[in-house]
C-alpha cells in the first residue's frame, strides 16, 4: 500500500523522516547523511508519497519519538503501524521487539525464542533487518549473542545502533561508546581550554558536516580557517551521570591533565566499585580528611560536598531533564554550584552532550584563535566575538572548536 503522505522532522539526531497510510504509520527513515538525502531515501522506499501535514495520530507519534530522542520517557508501543505489505513472520518479530522497553536489550535469539521457533534467529535478524519502522518497531535494542551489537541497517550503521542505545541509557557488554574517547578535560574556569583533539566521536546533536558547510558560507575568513585545519574532528566524552561530569570537571580545573586524572582516580578509589563511580550520598559520607588525602584542595573539597548536597536534595537536574532543557537553562541551574561558573558549564554543553551552539567567549584560546584566524593584532572582547558569532548560529560549538584549532596554529607560527 502506497502512503498517502509523508513528513520530515527534527530530532536530537537530526533530521528524521516519517510516511503514513490509512491504516497507520508506513515509514519511518532515519537521518541519511544530508536532508535531501533522508527525502530521497524515503520516497525511494516509498513511490508516490506526497509531502503533507501529519494526521493527529501520526503528529502523537512524531512528538512522541522526538521526546524518546532527547532521552525522555515516552512509550510509541500503542503507536498504530500499517503492516499491510510486513510478512506475517516479520509482523511476528516486530510485535516481540515493540514489548522490549527503552533501556532493556533481547537478542536475537531472545525473540527467536519467544515465537516459540528455538534456531530461527538468523531469520530474525533478517526480518529486522528490514523493519520500515525503526525506533516505533526498536530494532536498535536486539543485540546479537553474548551481548554483542551485531548489525543495523540505517545510515552510520552500528554507530547510530550504539548512539540510540546511549540516549536509553542501554549500553552493550564490552560495545565502544558512540561518542569515542574522553575529551581533553577543561582546566580552569575563565582560563585557557586545552581543547579536545580530533578524533573518532560522531555523537553529536547534530550533523557536522551541515554545521561545517553553513558555516563556510557565513563567513569568509572562518570558510579560509575551516579550509585549512581539516575535517571537524570534536571528540564527546558522554556521561551516564550528570553528577559524575561535574565532579570530574571540578576536580580537573587548575590542574595539567596527567595531575588531575590521577587525583580522580584516588577520588573514585575510595568508593569501590570504582569503575562505577560514586554517587552524592557516598562523597558526603566520606570525612575531609579522606578526600584531602586523596589530593583535593579544600576550595576543591567544598565545591564537591555543595555539588553532592545539592544533587542529593534535587535542586539539579538529572541527566535526563538536562536533556530536555534549553543551554541558557541549564547554566543557570548548574552555576549555582559552589566552584561551578559559566565555562564549566558551556564545556558540559559542548563536550558532554554535544550541543550544537555554544560560544564560550571568556575562553582565552577562543579569543587568541579569533585573532589568529581573523588577522587581529588585539585580543578581541566579549561583544566583539559574540557580534561576529551571530553569523556562525545555530553552529558555534563547530565554529568554536576551529578557533581552538586556530589558536594552536598561532602557537606553532
Amino acid at each position: 500500500m502506497t502512503a498517502h503522505g509523508f513528513l520530515l522532522f527534527d530530532t536530537a539526531i537530526g533530521r528524521c523522516g516519517i510516511a503514513w497510510g490509512a491504516r497507520g504509520v508506513a515509514l519511518l527513515q532515519l537521518p541519511e547523511g544530508r536532508e535531501e538525502g533522508t527525502r530521497a531515501r524515503l520516497l525511494e522506499r516509498m513511490p508516490g508519497a506526497l509531502e503533507a501535514p501529519p494526521p493527529p495520530d501520526v503528529q502523537r507519534a512524531i512528538d512522541g519519538i522526538a521526546a524518546l530522542l532527547r532521552g525522555e520517557a515516552s512509550d510509541l508501543s500503542g503507536v498504530p503501524l500499517d503492516m499491510e505489505r510486513v510478512p506475517p513472520f516479520h509482523r511476528r518479530v516486530y510485535e516481540v521487539a515493540r514489548a522490549i522497553p527503552p533501556g532493556a536489550t533481547l537478542t536475537y535469539g531472545d525473540i527467536a525464542a519467544r515465537l516459540g521457533s528455538i534456531g530461527s534467529a538468523r531469520a530474525v535478524g533478517q526480518a529486522l533487518g528490514r523493519n520500515p519502522f525503526a525506533i516505533l518497531v526498536p530494532c536498535h535494542r536486539v543485540l546479537a549473542a553474548g551481548g554483542k551489537v551485531g548489525g543495523f541497517s540505517a545510515d552510520g550503521g552500528v554507530t547510530t545502533k550504539l548512539r540510540l542505545l546511549e540516549i536509553e541509557r542501554a549500553r552493550p557488554a564490552g560495545a565502544p561508546q558512540a561518542g569515542g574517547a574522553a575529551a581533553s578535560a577543561p582546566q580552569a574556569d575563565g582560563a585557557a581550554a586545552s581543547a579536545p583533539q580530533p578524533g573518532g566521536g560522531d555523537a553529536y546533536g547534530f550533523d557536522p558536516a551541515v554545521a561545517v558547510e553553513r558555516l563556510r558560507a557565513s563567513d569568509a575568513a572562518l570558510r579560509r580557517l575551516i579550509d585549512r585545519v581539516g575535517p571537524f574532528g570534536m571528540r564527546l566524552d558522554r556521561t551516564s551521570s550528570l553528577f559524575l561530569a561535574l565532579a570530574e570537571s571540578i576536580v580537573y580545573q587548575q590542574l595539567t591533565g596527567k595531575a588531575a586524572a590521577t587525583i580522580f582516580a584516588r577520588v573514585r578509589a575510595l568508593f569501590p566499585p570504582a569503575h562505577e563511580g560514586f554517587t552524592p550520598e557516598q562523597l558526603l559520607r566520606a570525612s575531609d580528611e579522606e578526600l584531602r588525602a586523596a589530593g583535593l584542595s579544600r576550595a576543591k573539597l567544598l565545591a564537591l560536598r555543595d555539588l553532592a548536597r545539592r544533587t542529593k536534595d534535587g535542586e539539579l537536574p538529572t541527566l535526563a531533564e538536562v536533556h530536555g532543557m534549553d543551554d541558557e537553562a541549564i547554566i543557570e541551574r548548574l552555576t549555582q554550584v559552589r566552584g561551578i561558573g559559566r565555562w564549566t558549564a558551556e564545556m558540559l554543553l559542548m563536550f558532554r552532550l554535544g550541543r550544537p551552539d555554544v560560544l564560550p567567549v571568556d575562553d582565552y584560546g577562543i579569543r587568541k584563535g579569533f585573532a589568529f584566524a581573523f588577522k587581529q593584532r588585539d585580543l578581541p572582547g566579549r561583544k566583539d566575538l559574540e557580534r561576529r558569532g551571530a553569523r556562525w548560529k545555530p553552529y558555534r560549538t563547530v565554529a568554536s572548536w576551529y578557533l581552538w584549532r586556530a589558536a594552536e596554529l598561532a602557537r606553532e607560527d
